[in-house]
């Protein structure tokens, strides 16, 4: 089965040449993240140790908005890597040249955007994101977001744009949040999927709960998601950085744990959910 993980993080040392962004390393440790650094050569080991063909850079909130450890990594491994990049929201004109440069930028597959952070909650309303989404429609730039408080916002985006592709993070759920208090943010996530143009990762789903593996309570978020936005836009992903950091637990636990342990999903979901669709909703060929 070809696998791809729609979300790892890779980062270097904080130095006074590379800083963090302000409270970085608080951020690290409060989100639960690994604490030593992970470089792209540890990862791809870990993939092949596990069975994961590709995997999606997804450079990390504490890194600022840079995108070159992840764009180094996939034009070396191009078949194994792809980036998904970070834009400065703040920074209009930075951002639209960044956008451009993405056309004719191979190893680039498409944006993140975060929204999470308390710096970050107002940008979804106060036009700080606004320049952002009709340029990303016109240029067909995938777009994740990290918007789980913001369903409602979501939809308006959605629907004012509806040839912009939207991958929202995490099932939609808020970081820290697990186990039952899971629900609401899963069903508002669902109704989300009336949009065409909106898919979920199936992302981060050990960091949800406080159950030992296999995580038997995650199973009815995984079938109502997969119920509600089909197999084709659902997409598995580990933020391994959590799985080797607080939550504990093996890249290959990561795989298995769909593979084998989720009962509702048939051999055609999981061909789908594993890698197949991701890759085709960025436009990424599997050879």
């Amino acid at each position: 089965m070809f696998i791809c993980d729609s979300q790892v993080h890779i980062w270097g040392k904080e130095t006074q040449k590379r800083p963090w962004t302000p409270g970085g390393r608080d951020l690290v440790r409060d989100m639960g993240h690994r604490q030593e650094p992970i470089g792209y050569e540890e990862l791809k080991k870990l993939m092949d140790e596990a069975g994961v063909d590709r995997a999606l850079i997804v450079p990390p909130t504490w890194d600022m908005d840079r995108n070159d450890l992840g764009l180094e990594a996939a034009e070396k491994y191009p078949d194994r890597f792809g980036l998904i990049s970070r834009v400065p929201l703040l920074k209009p004109e930075i951002g639209r040249a960044l956008l451009y440069k993405l056309l004719d930028t191979p190893a680039a597959k498409g944006v993140r955007l975060t929204f999470f952070r308390k710096e970050e909650a107002t940008w979804l309303f106060d036009g700080t994101a606004d320049w952002y989404w009709p340029l990303a429609e016109e240029l067909g730039v995938p777009t994740m977001i990290h918007a789980a408080k913001f369903a409602p916002q979501v939809a308006e985006i959605a629907e004012k744009f509806p040839n912009l592709k939207l991958i929202l993070d995490h099932m939609g759920v808020p970081g820290g949040t697990k186990d039952d208090n899971c629900r609401p943010y899963v069903a508002g996530t669902v109704a989300l999927a009336r949009y065409p143009n909106i898919s979920v990762k199936l992302s981060s789903l050990p960091a949800k709960t406080t159950e030992p593996y296999p995580y038997k309570n995650l199973q009815e978020y995984v079938r109502d998601l997969v119920k509600a936005f089909g197999p084709e836009r659902c997409f598995w992903g580990t933020d391994l950085s959590r799985i080797l950091g607080a939550v504990g637990g093996t890249y290959s636990q990561c795989v298995r744990h769909f593979t084998e342990e989720i009962d509702c999903l048939s051999a055609d979901d999981l061909e789908q959910i594993m890698g197949s669709a991701l890759c085709r909703a960025l436009d990424w060929p599997v050879a």
